[in-house]
């Protein structure tokens, strides 16, 4: 019977599913309990929050107005992905931190996109319930006309109209004035697109767009290239854009500020003669920094006497030799610090008796870098420098959407989080704190629930902006 046994094959003892299962995960233990973790949790979202996103799209219909910017050619019945969920899916997945067209092949299957874009599953069985890349990426490259191979459309003009009208209706009542900022800044470049050229200030490849905001409000985001002036095109821009404001507020003032590269005779002259007031920096020169010799003299004297930087102002009128045509009103800082003077020069239409020099300087000029930071909300950490299509027209599109999301997180901020620790973050904060939430996601004959996390320490304020916006939507 031993020898019997020793000859038969050995049986091998069945496993326990419990202790073996590949897809249980075992980590160290914690009090005497087994840690272990799976990937069965059913439909889980990491971005629950941008259900809020979508209450303040439904309150300002913007990405509604966008999609009508397009013009769609193809044919309806073959149609699986509207233009409009397209858009949206664009824009908020921007607002979520998805720069990539690529991440659009995970996120078509993601359950709150889907509740946002109100299409929970496709016309077609082998298809998403959204678009994936290659879609959206025939939307990016949509053209000003549809042709054979690009059925799909847009509007420039429709599109750059939109961000006034979101900006004009965000006012209950005209205000009695408001404050245009201009700048330029670079948009590097890693490739061979079209309208690639070097720019020396900067040391790269890269476009120059142009940006304008009244405050917080996009106004226009101008993609140019980088071989010009930086105030070209901003005369026609600027234009466009009072005769728009204008037109509902005809009695608002509206004073142009922006640095020394706006002080140009054109653009100066067309406000002169449209009644828009400017603030422009200067660049200095010799013949400036004469004409504040005896400020510098006085502000050195000082800051000897007292140990830290002092400072004075001059008020002049000046002109160039030759660039000029009309002596105006130029505001001079005399400035020594720590031992080195540093004049600085303004050039405005305001009058003496209207502001004096100093606070003309310190509060209205130098408020200007404010813009600065809207700027780096919309490169950092809304992508808008991610211009890596071949052609300039799709790139500005690119650049379209993600000031799109701009907005629209910018009118979160402005209905849903006013007065609260949030009034006043970037777009990277409030999608860290609100937009970033994970959730389980339960659909039912019924509902449609998603169970975020009891311990969010953000609720209140969650809470506050979907009460805030629904009042609005509804």
């Amino acid at each position: 019977v031993l020898l019997r046994q020793s000859l038969l094959p050995k049986q091998r003892s069945s496993p326990v599913l419990t202790e073996c299962s590949p897809t249980l995960f075992e980590f160290a233990p914690v009090e005497g309990r087994r840690v272990v973790a799976a990937f069965d949790g059913g439909a889980i979202t990491s971005d629950a929050g941008a259900l809020l996103l979508g209450e303040t799209d439904r309150a300002i219909r913007l990405t509604d107005r966008f999609a009508s910017c397009f013009v769609d050619a193809r044919r309806p019945e073959l149609v699986e992905h509207e233009v409009g969920t397209m858009v949206l899916q664009r824009v908020v997945g921007i607002a979520l931190g998805y720069e990539d067209l690529n991440d659009h092949d995970e996120l078509r299957h993601d359950p709150v996109l889907a509740v946002l874009a109100g299409k929970l599953a496709a016309k077609r069985s082998d298809c998403a319930p959204l678009a994936g890349k290659s879609t959206l990426n025939r939307l990016e490259l949509s053209r000003r006309e549809p042709t054979r191979y690009h059925k799909v459309s847009h509007d420039a003009a429709a599109i750059e109209t939109l961000f006034i009208d979101v900006f004009l209706e965000s006012h209950r009542r005209s205000p009695t004035q408001i404050i245009l900022d201009l700048d330029a800044t670079d948009d590097p470049l890693h490739g061979n697109q079209e309208g690639r050229f070097f720019h020396g200030y900067y040391d790269c490849h890269c476009y120059l767009p142009l940006y304008i905001f009244c405050g917080r409000h996009l106004l226009a985001a101008k993609l140019r290239r980088s071989n010009i002036d930086g105030s070209a095109g901003a005369v026609e821009e600027i234009a466009r854009i009072v005769a728009q404001i204008r037109r509902r507020w005809p009695k608002t003032r509206i004073l142009l500020r922006g640095d020394s590269g706006f002080a140009r005779e054109a653009l100066m002259a067309w406000c002169e003669a449209n009644r828009v007031d400017f603030l422009f920096g200067l660049a200095r020169n010799e013949r400036l920094e004469q004409a504040i010799r005896t400020e510098l003299m006085l502000a050195s004297l000082d800051s000897i006497r007292t140990g830290r930087a002092a400072r004075h102002f001059k008020d002049f009128t000046w002109s160039t030799l030759d660039s000029w045509s009309r002596n105006r009103r130029v505001v001079g800082k005399a400035e020594v610090t720590g031992g080195d003077a540093n004049p600085r020069f303004v050039v405005t239409s305001l009058k003496p008796a209207e502001v004096s020099a100093r606070y003309l300087y310190e509060v209205i000029y130098c408020a200007r870098g404010e813009m600065e930071n809207r700027i780096k909300e919309c490169q950092l950490d809304l992508f808008a420098d991610r211009t890596s299509a071949a052609t300039m027209r799709a790139n500005q599109l690119r650049l379209w959407f993600a000031s799109m999301a701009y907005v629209l997180l910018c009118a979160l901020r402005r209905i849903g989080l006013a007065h609260t620790q949030f009034a006043d973050a970037t777009c990277g904060t409030i999608r860290l704190k609100l937009l970033k939430l994970g959730a389980l996601v339960r659909i039912s004959v019924r509902r449609i629930k998603l169970a975020m996390a009891s311990a969010c320490p953000w609720q209140h304020e969650f809470a506050l902006a979907h009460a805030r916006l629904r009042n609005i939507a509804a």
